[in-house]
């Protein structure tokens, strides 16, 4: 009845507006009265409520004015005639995964959001994935957006229809209902959303009385910290804490918060308090409407997405001019009122935009004409606005400037760039000097970054450059290039520096925000020149507009009048100028441009089209640059050392990739051109003379030894300069290159200096405008690729063919870079055999433009400094030269001489101008002084021995090119040395003697390998020989023969029981790895301890996530007496192995705790509260140490234990220990446990003869028991100490009962852990494990067997009796858990470790003697063999099906299948006995497994032979450790065997209540063998689960905000960790989702996988963690930590592997210290939180 009155009420409300001469007055009058009724009232509603009222009252009306009837049957009838959207349109949230295809992509900011990339082709190419930064949307289904698959399969309409605007398919009548409605909404929802605190409420919203209510309400800023919110909080509005915090954690989420309700004065007293922070009062009538305003957005989207007409309609109305033309039309009115409104209303309107404008054509252009029309005033609000990009209107530029239409328009309409590059310069003018260049001093480093955001948008415009020019794009586009050079007018020679001379410079210069600019600059400059190169008439105006002006720049570049300069007979005219005296700026943008603008010219042929290019004066143009390069190398040479470390910077980052293609390589691009136009040795006075060298080559030397330093720098320098402009031809213009070359080039120089990871290369290699940079497409081939192991990266080797291209003098090789190259290449060249002469390699030719640069290799100037370079080291005079100097001038003339004999191979030699080596021989050669005299010369120099290859190969192409010149073979002369060829001939000797050196000594090698291998063979062929010959230093011991070795042998492989081997007896000598002395463990000297871990542990569990609580009595028989079979928890010990004496490490512990206590961050890596510390050798986190005890040697009667066998049986066995455990409970004073529960009650039937008394047990053979020295007795405690507090999670106490329990239950579930890791590895059980851990096994074994010495022995009895209990029930007796709830590994080790205590006597200590020992042992585990057998088979329900014929064993299985059936009245039918035998014994095996370990390292006994090896059969290997064990191969046996003492205990066994309820499934029993533990599966391709994480809900959160996914590794939970929303109490303290589900599910240790973060996160406490590298590589072999590079990544499963065995080693907490001890750690991580 109710939904009939509300659709009444709406349809006849609606048709009341419809009908209405002024809808707007209705509805307002309607809107004044119902939403100060839901909103802002006194007593709120609840949220619900408040959306359900909202939805009758207010949006339904709405819905029924817009349909004109029910919106239900409207919107029914909307949907059959409407199609669905081609393009997609999802708004990306802060941290959303987005991808790009780097394939199809138009530009880098065509994203798809996570659904549509799975459903579309992309995902098959190159893509890569980021994280938003929040206000993108998705472009799927935008034709513009990419070159091929624009659509996913969900936005794909079927057919090839252009992205064109969609016709309305709205009936007019709707349509216009929808344009009416929107109108009036949008308008009420513009005026409340820039509303003034001073505002009055419109008439029409007035209320009838104007209650005294009234808001005070508080803004976010980004000034004030959380802390002085909620300070300020708390002592204004008179709030807790918690409330305050509420408060300002919405403040920040939605930018501002009601904090008060009351009256106007109320409000006004309390925002007096609030002030200085942003608050204001508003009506409870404003505020009800602003709230209603808020909730009208969703709405908004809501209806538009139900029809494109509506979208329209929307759009038509909120872009439609007002008619006086005023004011901005509502859209616009909201844009410029942006940085008023608070995040809340921001995010609103911004998403209203996404979901209408942007989603329409027509609509986005028109958009895009109001937004650049008032793009100067929106970034001037946002420069002075506080809040992040992410959240202001101007974000909204990329989804218009990028569309490459679109851009084109507004160039061509609206001159987009002259109003981005003007809004740029109106910004920056503050930094302007008298000389109209920027000044960054003392500049507002926010307001400055905020600034150069605008560049972005300049980017967008032109990242896409236009196909065809129209008339008004080429007018425009000049326009805006015109505006963007009085940008880089502004910026040519600011920030000028001048040498310090004297003293160092006060002040550091700033320096950073000029970079900065140039930084964001480089591709713009790029994308400038690549504009201007697809159009040849472009390409001519810009260079000549650029050339203009830059010869404005005067800069006032020179003080002086022209000087003459005289060298040579050269004369040259310029203006006096020193770098080192006076001003010089490194930054040169318009000559830089006006460089590259050349090579494009000679690239496209314009060049020829150059109106008078005799006008440009190629000495001014060269200028500037030439003082940049110079600056570098003065800079390099420390001359400007006291001008500190802001020029070095400088100068660093002029060279380094990320500014050099548009910095330092422009300025050799300007040399190179200036070298091609200008007479060469005039270019080379100007270099001389700039680089202050001129003097100096003229022979005007001084004898400063500092000035001879700097003048050899120099020189090297300008060599290196000259080599540069001569060599560096890879630009595609100056030579006939390619970009492909160019990048395949980098790519070999930066291979040549070390094998190198993709993402190293990338770094290396200059990125485009796309942060491309065309590795992919030339790596393979030049490289070669090295997959990565379980560490490290893939790396990339230079193929060897390549290698003849590396350049020792690569240009853009830093100076660490050219030594490691260098040093690299002649090792290379060693290896293989080679001389060390690092060749220039040839060049590919200059383009006709620059080919006269080569002329500079002839010129006078050169061969003077040559031979002046030369002379220097002929006379060898220290100071006055360098090898570096030597070696720049031979690759030099090596660049000549190639140069040369190219042209000679080319031409014939009438034609060939270029006469370096004719030159060479002849300048100089009358005083023998030429280069060529020079040279021979300087080849005897011993301090050029490094040198010495290089001279001989450049004498070698002298006779080359003199042989070319002269036509006659080169072949003949090549290897001889014209000067001195008897040399030549020594070397040639010494090479000779030096292979036959190496020949001699490889045939030595094969001999003695082959003489090695005989000799194997004989000793193998005549081993009985060698066996009966006594060893050296045993003369006279007798003989034993092959025969009786092998039977001893055999004898020898069993553990226990009669026939029990011996321990081993040799001595053991460690070394303490403190104090470095050795010394015997032994019994009764001072002890020596392992370094230990004790920690908890889920590794085995099969219930994952319950961990059992721990009885605080200690005298319950629950866990720890009893292990549950599910091992929900263990306790696990290990150790590093390293040895140390106790009182060495007691010193140790001590010296450790006063030290880190002062030491900075330290209990992040120790906990000192634990006992935690380092071991002092590898610094593995150790929190005890385990005392190391020597096997026991007993001397084992073998006869005595036959006869002992025969009478000695279960049955009776079993009488005895009944017997003793009754007769010492009678002795006992304090009987703490009744009689009638202990299990000597058994049925007379287990009795066999007469009734043994209490000291019968004694006849079998007792001994003295062992004695511990104190120290050794100290460490005991010290260990079992540890183990009861960690394992139990409780205060230490050592006088609990419960601590030998604790040692045993250390002692099994470490033996489980490791047999665990052994069986996975696929590793033999015996001879696998390393060292440490063996020898750590067998110390925790001896440690808790010796638990009885310190414990009190009538506790240790009366946990024998109780866990004896299980075995040998009592009807009647409750606390004692049936078969299925234990683990009965845990209980042998107990039964076996505490049964020495029965042989406790009042007056005398005794201890059982070996064979009593054998004999306990022996029955023990035929006990709890045959109680696990039965265990199996009860919870076995699926037998396998097994093929074969009948066997004893077979058979008896079925027969105790049939007897465990009768008891239990529960029978499969068809099980044969095979299968049984096959499910018990693979059931069985894991414990026999971990049982043969556990007597190993107990009593020390050799295993055989199988059980060292893994090709054993499993059948051959049961058959091993049966006989180790003393049991029989068929363990069917054990049951036929013992028949008489077994078959009633097997009817109690089985008619235990817990075993009927488990067979009935009411409780869910473990199967056996138990499941394996593994870390949880994880997708190949890493994209699947950031899909998992896309579509991850909080189940505690329904808002947007920004969530990290977390991956629990053991359980695969996904958790919303670092979170508020998911924070929980544990142990009275808030931690994080991480945190606590680590506690349920790790016992504190996790492991986790930040699927946004693609990083893996160890934990090991609340307070400990660190990150790891996630197993996920890309296909360069690297990890890819928070996905900064985005490359598609798969699953590298060996790396996956060794996090598992990471996890099931327990070294997790290991690794954690590590990490935290390699990084230096300055502010703590609240791991907690996580």
């Amino acid at each position: 009845m109710a939904e009939g009155e509300k659709s009444l009420d709406g349809l006849e409300l609606g048709k009341q507006w419809l009908e209405a001469a002024d809808s707007r007055v209705e509805m307002f009058r309607y809107l004044k009265e119902q939403v100060p009724q839901i909103f802002c009232l006194k007593k709120e509603f609840s949220p619900q409520e408040e959306d359900e009222l909202m939805q009758s009252r207010l949006f339904h009306p709405l819905e029924c004015f817009l349909f004109g009837e029910d919106p239900h049957e409207g919107l029914e009838k909307l949907k059959q005639g409407n199609t669905s959207s081609q393009l997609c349109g999802r708004v990306f949230k802060e941290g959303e995964t987005v991808y790009s295809c780097r394939d199809c992509a138009i530009d880098p900011t065509c994203v798809l959001c996570m659904d549509c990339f799975q459903d579309s082709v992309h995902k098959g190419h190159r893509y890569k994935m980021h994280a938003s930064s929040g206000g993108g949307f998705c472009d799927c289904g935008d034709i513009e957006a990419w070159k091929i698959g624009p659509c996913c399969s969900k936005h794909d309409p079927g057919a090839d229809t252009a992205m064109v605007t969609d016709d309305c398919v709205l009936e007019p009548e709707i349509y216009g209902r929808a344009e009416r409605l929107f109108r009036i909404l949008l308008h009420y929802v513009t005026d409340f959303l820039v509303w003034d605190e001073n505002h009055e409420l419109p008439a029409e919203l007035q209320p009838g009385t104007k209650e005294n209510a009234y808001y005070c309400v508080l803004y976010n800023d980004e000034h004030h910290s959380y802390d002085h919110v909620i300070y300020t909080l708390q002592r204004s509005v008179n709030c807790d804490q918690a409330e305050a915090q509420t408060h300002t954690a919405l403040i920040d989420k939605e930018g501002r918060r009601a904090v008060k309700r009351g009256t106007l004065r109320s409000c006004q007293q309390a925002r007096d308090l609030i002030r200085p922070l942003r608050v204001e009062i508003l009506h409870a009538a404003v505020m009800a409407h602003q709230t209603f305003v808020l909730r009208l957005g969703p709405w908004f989207q809501k209806i538009i997405s139900y029809s494109v007409g509506f979208r329209q309609a929307f759009c038509q109305v909120a872009l439609e001019a007002n008619a006086d033309g005023d004011p901005p039309c509502l859209i616009s009115r909201l844009m410029l009122h942006d940085g008023k409104m608070y995040k809340g209303a921001r995010k609103i309107v911004h998403e209203l935009i996404f979901c209408s404008m942007l989603m329409e054509t027509e609509f986005k252009r028109l958009f895009a004409i109001e937004f650049t029309k008032y793009y100067k005033h929106l970034q001037k609000d946002f420069i002075i606005d506080d809040h992040e990009r992410s959240i202001s209107i101007t974000v909204l530029s990329v989804q218009i400037f990028t569309v490459p239409t679109l851009a084109r328009q507004l160039i061509e309409e609206g001159n987009v760039i002259k109003v981005i590059v003007g809004t740029v310069m109106e910004l920056l003018r503050e930094h302007l000097d008298n000389n109209s260049r920027f000044f960054f001093l003392g500049y507002n480093s926010d307001k400055f970054s905020r600034i150069q955001i605008i560049f972005h948008d300049l980017r967008y415009i032109l990242i896409s450059k236009p196909s065809v020019w129209t008339e008004d794009l080429r007018r425009e586009f000049l326009e805006g290039f015109k505006v963007f050079l009085g940008l880089l007018k502004c910026m040519q020679g600011m920030e000028e520096v001048k040498r310090q001379f004297g003293q160092h410079i006060a002040v550091e210069p700033e320096w950073e925000a000029g970079f900065s600019l140039q930084i964001q600059l480089r591709h713009i400059l790029a994308m400038f020149q690549d504009w201007c190169s697809s159009d040849e008439e472009i390409l001519l105006l810009a260079f000549e507009e650029c050339h203009k002006v830059l010869m404005q720049c005067n800069n006032q570049s020179f003080h002086r009048e022209p000087t003459k300069y005289h060298m040579l007979k050269h004369i040259l005219h310029l203006r006096p100028y020193k770098v080192s005296q006076e001003p010089v700026s490194i930054h040169l943008p318009i000559s830089r441009l006006l460089a590259g603008l050349y090579v494009l010219m000679c690239r496209t042929g314009a060049v020829e089209r150059l109106h008078d290019p005799e006008r440009f004066d190629h000495t001014f143009l060269a200028e500037h640059p030439l003082r940049c390069v110079v600056l570098a190398a003065q800079v390099s040479a420390e001359m400007w050392r006291r001008n500190g470390l802001s020029l070095v910077s400088q100068v660093y980052y002029y060279q380094d990739v990320k500014c050099r293609d548009e910095m330092y390589d422009k300025d050799i691009l300007m040399l190179q051109i200036a070298a091609s136009k200008m007479d060469p040795n005039h270019f080379l006075m100007l270099v001389l003379l700039r680089f202050e060298l001129f003097d100096y080559f003229k022979g005007n030397m001084n004898k400063d030894q500092d000035e001879l330093i700097q003048w050899n720098r120099l020189t090297e320098e300008m060599l290196y300069l000259l080599i540069v402009v001569i060599g560096e031809r890879y630009v595609p213009g100056v030579s006939q290159v390619t970009k492909e070359d160019v990048t395949m080039r980098e790519v070999i120089h930066l291979l040549c200096i070390e094998p190198m990871a993709h993402s190293s290369l990338v770094k290396g290699l200059p990125e485009n405008e796309s942060h491309e940079t065309g590795l992919e497409t030339v790596i393979t081939k030049v490289a070669t690729f090295k997959k990565p192991g379980v560490s490290g990266h893939g790396l990339y080797g230079v193929k060897k063919e390549r290698l003849v291209e590396f350049n020792p003098f690569f240009y853009h090789y830093s100076r660490s870079q050219h030594s490691k190259a260098e040093e690299s290449q002649k090792k290379r060249r060693t290896h293989e055999g080679h001389d060390k002469a690092l060749r220039p390699p040839e060049p590919p030719a200059f383009c006709p433009a620059f080919s006269s640069i080569v002329r500079l290799l002839s010129s006078d100037i050169i061969i003077h400094v040559l031979r002046h370079t030369l002379q220097r080291a002929a006379e060898d005079r220290a100071t006055h030269w360098t090898e570096a100097m030597i070696q720049r001038a031979l690759h030099l003339m090596g660049q000549a001489l190639l140069e040369e004999k190219a042209q000679l191979e080319e031409s014939t030699m009438e034609e060939v101008a270029f006469d370096f080596s004719l030159k060479a021989r002849r300048i100089g050669s009358e005083h023998g002084k030429s280069v060529f005299h020079l040279l021979s010369k300087i080849k005897s120099v011993p301090s050029l021995e490094a040198q010495k290859d290089m001279v001989k190969w450049v004498l070698q192409m002298f006779e080359i090119v003199k042989c070319l010149r002269e036509k006659s073979s080169p072949t003949a002369s090549m290897s001889v040395d014209t000067t001195k060829p008897e040399e030549s001939v020594q070397d040639k000797e010494k090479a000779e003697r030096k292979r036959k050196a190496e020949a001699a000594k490889l045939h030595r090698q094969k001999i003695m390998a082959q003489m090695s291998a005989m000799q194997k063979n004989f000793i193998e062929s005549n081993k009985m020989l060698y066996d009966n010959m006594p060893e050296s230093g045993t003369q006279g011991a007798p003989v034993v023969t092959t025969e009786s070795c092998a039977m001893e042998h055999r004898e020898l492989t069993v553990a226990i029981g009669p026939h029990r081997g011996s321990s081993p007896a040799e001595r053991e000598v460690l070394t303490c790895i403190l104090c470095q002395e050795e010394q015997e463990v032994a019994a009764q000297a001072p002890a020596m301890v392992l370094t230990g871990c004790v920690q908890r542990s889920t590794v085995l569990t099969q219930c994952r996530g319950k961990i059992p609580t721990n009885r605080a009595d200690g005298t319950g028989t629950s866990y720890p007496l009893f292990m549950p079979p599910e091992l929900a928890v263990g306790t696990h010990t290990g150790s590093c192995g390293h040895v140390m004496h106790a009182t060495c490490w007691q010193k140790y512990f001590e010296a450790v705790q006063n030290m880190t206590r002062n030491r900075l961050h330290a209990e992040l890596i120790i906990d000192l509260e634990n006992g935690e510390y380092l071991c002092p050798l590898c610094k593995s986190l150790c929190n005890t140490v385990v005392p190391l005890i020597p096997f026991e040697r007993l001397m084992f009667n073998y006869e005595n234990a036959e006869i002992i066998g025969q009478h000695l049986t279960l049955p009776r066995w079993i009488q005895i220990i009944s017997a003793r455990i009754k007769g010492l409970k009678s002795v006992a004073q304090d009987n703490d446990c009744n009689t009638e529960s202990s299990s000597v009650d058994a049925d007379s039937s287990l009795c066999g003869e007469g009734q043994p008394d209490f000291r019968s047990i004694l006849s079998y053979g007792v001994q003295e028991p062992r004695k511990f020295s104190d120290s050794i007795v100290e460490m005991l405690v010290v260990c079992a100490t540890t183990v009861h507090r960690v394992g139990l999670h409780t205060a230490p106490n050592e006088l609990c009962p419960r601590v030998p329990l604790m040692a045993w239950n250390t002692c099994a579930f470490t033996i489980q852990a490791i047999e665990n890791i052994l069986q996975e590895e696929g590793k033999s059980l015996f001879g696998s494990l390393q060292n440490r851990q063996l020898a750590g096994l067998k110390a925790i074994v001896q440690f808790s067997a010796a638990q009885r010495i310190k414990s009190s022995q009538a506790v240790i009895q009366r946990h024998f009796n109780d866990m004896l209990g299980v075995l040998l029930p009592v009807v009647g007796r409750k606390s004692t858990p049936s078969l299925p709830e234990v683990d009965f590994f845990h209980l042998l080790v107990g039964l076996v470790l505490s049964i020495p205590a029965l042989y406790q006597e009042e007056a005398v200590d005794l201890q059982p003697s070996a064979v009593s020992s054998a004999y306990n042992h022996l029955h023990i585990l035929h006990l709890v063999t045959m109680a696990h057998m039965l265990q199996v088979l009860l919870s076995s329900t699926d037998f396998p099906a097994v093929a074969g014929e009948e066997t004893e064993e077979s058979r008896a299985a079925a027969e105790l299948y049939t007897t465990v059936s009768q008891h239990t009245e529960r029978l499969i039918p068809d099980v044969s006995g095979l299968a049984v035998a096959e499910r018990v014994k693979r059931g069985i095996e894991p414990f026999l497994r971990c049982a043969a370990l556990f007597f190993n390292c107990l009593t020390g006994v050799q295993p055989p032979e199988e059980l060292f090896s893994t090709t054993v059969t499993s059948q051959g290997q049961m058959e091993a450790l049966c006989s180790y064990l003393a049991l029989p191969s068929n363990v069917f046996q054990l049951f036929q065997g013992h028949r008489d003492a077994v078959t009633p205990l097997l009817k109690r066994w089985c008619g235990s209540p817990a075993v009927t309820k488990a067979l009935n499934d009411k409780t869910p029993t473990v199967r056996y063998p138990r499941r394996r533990n593994h870390l949880i599966d994880l997708p190949e391709d890493y994209s699947a689960l950031l899909n998992q994480a896309s579509h991850f809900q909080c189940p505690n959160s329904t808002d947007d905000d920004r969530k990290h996914p977390t991956l629990c590794l053991f359980c695969g939970a996904i958790l919303c960790s670092q979170s508020s929303c998911c924070l929980s109490q544990l142990e009275g303290e808030d931690v994080g989702a991480c945190t606590a589900h680590a506690a349920n599910c790790g016992a504190g240790v996790g492991m986790f996988l930040r699927i946004r973060e693609c990083e893996i996160v160890l934990m090991a406490s609340r307070t400990r963690g660190s990150t790891y590298p996630a197993p996920y590589l890309d296909d360069y072999g690297e990890t890819d930590p928070h996905l900064g590079r985005g490359n598609p990544l798969h699953l590298c499963p060996e790396r996956y592997r060794k996090l598992n065995l990471l996890w099931q080693q327990h070294c997790i907490l290991e690794e954690i210290a590590r990490s935290l001890e390699v990084v230096n750690v300055m502010f703590a991580f609240e791991w907690q939180m996580l």
